[in-house]
């Protein structure tokens, strides 16, 4: 930890390099694009308080990452996201502009595809989700994935290949 406080622009870069990715992980994670934002930006004010006090992360991707999980966590241990997770929620999908090259049977068959695909995901263990988003949507290397995680990078490579293999058996070979 630096003793350092971060300045009022650093803060601004920080937020505008950060803000769409940890919207991506909360978005999977908790399968809900309003408490994504909700999350969000809980971690946001916890990263404008820490960068302006004397001890801050060396390394802020890895500790955003970190609390947004922790944050993630918190949200779904908590009694009312139980309650409200019963309540179907509005999905916000992504790509749902439409090419000018597909038919209405493609557009059918790739929404039903991105369905399928979705409800396979959801059905994966959070841990397994955590491990999968971070190593294959945000590209981030294993040891990073441990790092970020708290696990080994024989733990992560576990969950991933639970979680491959898993995907592969519920939509039928097609991942």
């Amino acid at each position: 930890m630096h003793s350092i406080p971060v300045d009022q622009d650093e803060f601004e870069v920080l937020y505008r390099t950060h803000y769409a990715r940890l919207i991506r992980l909360c978005c999977l994670w908790l399968d809900d694009p309003y408490e994504a934002e909700d999350v969000v930006q809980e971690v946001l004010l916890k990263l404008l308080k820490v960068s302006q006090s004397q001890y801050r992360p060396t390394a802020w991707e890895p500790w955003l990452t970190r609390v947004t999980r922790n944050a993630c966590h918190d949200r779904r241990r908590s009694g009312w996201w139980k309650w409200w997770r019963a309540a179907p929620a509005a999905r916000v999908k992504a790509g749902e502009r439409s090419s000018l090259y597909l038919t209405l049977e493609d557009e059918a068959l790739k929404r039903e595809w991105q369905a399928r695909l979705w409800r396979a995901f959801q059905a994966l263990p959070a841990r397994q989700r955590e491990v999968f988003a971070l190593r294959y949507v945000e590209g981030w290397s294993t040891a990073a994935v441990a790092e970020a995680l708290g696990l080994t990078a024989g733990s992560v490579k576990r969950h991933l290949f639970r979680a491959v293999r898993r995907l592969q058996q519920t939509l039928g070979g097609e991942a």
